[in-house]
């Protein structure tokens, strides 16, 4: 008897189920749903240096449909790779935005905002409950980890050449993956899940670059200017193509490693005149001045790429130039879609290197730099 009383209220719960499900219906009252994960948009990690083996900042920039609840967490996972030097990272080599920049703290004791930690590979920020730290829905983060951060002092170190995931847990809701690829300098290509190839290729004198053309040849991976005259600007181009199918594109950037230096330590400046010039401007000649040495001769870069910011939001016009930083990367070549690897402006462009010095600037047969070219696709 107490089996069939037990099948009985089963049936009738059913029953008591689907009545409710018709009743409902019959009303047009809403059914029942349960929440289910989104994906983050525009989601990329940039690099500032993208060698294999060596120290890097982070960029992470996201935008979670769902946002970050007081007390919900955002998790990055570095384990891909992995990413090591973990463990020297502290809150204060990181960074969080929205809207506001969050004062980060190692914990969420007394009446701290938001939290930030490694634990192994995988960085924890805890929007600390209580104490009203959190991220509204459609909000674009930015995390930044490394020396780009405000107080910044640790780097994490990049795995060896490949492509390797980034993956993020945003509140109860969102997440997502990114990919970074490490690939050796000047000649890059990288290949991850979807489509994204990344070339270089030296152009000969004569190339169209930006409002002037070239006066000698450069290769992939190198750009020899040769001797150089007092008075007369020398420039030099090479050719970026970049395919891939990531639904908002990729950006790429170029920093040198240093001054335009001789052995004997004297030194061609940046543009202009040793300024680090980084708003685009006419080129212009140097103005000599004995015994200041960075009036003795500049070079810069300038990109035939219509569509880039170069941090202040400013095109390169005709025979405008800024400084080959060592500072900072300089965005030379972007696109918000799929490219295809030739087509102008979308899937190819030329940068241009010019010099020119005076009749003051320091014999010698041997400056040289170093350049490295930075590609990041955008999820």
């Amino acid at each position: 008897m107490k089996r069939t009383h037990t099948t009985f209220s089963l049936l009738q719960a059913i029953a008591a189920v689907a009545t409710l499900a018709v009743l409902m219906w019959s009303l047009g009252l809403p059914s029942i749903r349960f929440a289910e994960a989104v994906n983050v948009t525009s989601f990329s990690d940039t690099l500032s240096d993208s060698a294999p083996g060596v120290v890097s900042d982070h960029t992470i920039t996201f935008t979670t449909p769902t946002g970050v609840a007081n007390g919900e967490t955002i998790t990055l996972d570095f384990s891909d790779g992995p990413f090591t030097g973990t463990s020297s990272v502290l809150f204060s080599d990181i960074d969080v935005a929205t809207t506001t920049d969050y004062a980060l703290f190692a914990d969420c004791t007394a009446s701290n905002d938001v939290s930030a930690a490694f634990s192994g590979e995988v960085l924890t920020i805890t929007m600390c409950s209580g104490n009203g730290a959190s991220i509204p829905a459609n909000a674009t983060t930015t995390i930044q980890i490394g020396l780009n951060a405000d107080s910044g002092a640790n780097q994490l170190t990049n795995p060896a050449v490949g492509a390797y995931k980034i993956v993020a847990v945003v509140g109860s809701l969102d997440e997502g993956t990114t990919m970074v690829a490490i690939v050796d300098t000047v000649t890059v290509s990288a290949a991850v899940d979807t489509t994204f190839t990344f070339t270089v290729a030296g152009l000969p004198g004569g190339t169209a670059i930006n409002g002037t053309t070239t006066t000698g040849s450069t290769t992939a991976t190198t750009i020899p200017f040769g001797t150089l005259a007092a008075g007369v600007a020398s420039t030099t181009a090479q050719q970026l193509s970049v395919t891939t199918n990531a639904s908002n594109g990729f950006v790429v950037t170029v920093e040198t490693d240093g001054g335009l230096l001789s052995t004997t330590g004297a030194e061609i400046s940046s543009f202009i005149e040793g300024a680090d010039t980084s708003t685009p401007t006419t080129w212009q000649a140097p103005v000599p001045v004995v015994g200041t040495t960075n009036t003795y001769g500049h070079w810069g870069l300038t990109t035939n790429d219509d569509s880039i910011g170069v941090g202040l939001g400013d095109d390169f016009a005709d025979n405008e130039f800024v400084a080959a930083s060592s500072t900072a990367p300089v965005e030379v070549f972007r696109n918000n879609g799929p490219s295809d690897g030739t087509t102008a402006h979308l899937g190819q462009t030329e940068v241009g290197y010019q010099i020119e010095i005076s009749a003051l600037q320091e014999a010698a047969e041997d400056y040289t730099a170093t350049l490295t070219y930075v590609a990041t696709p955008v999820f």
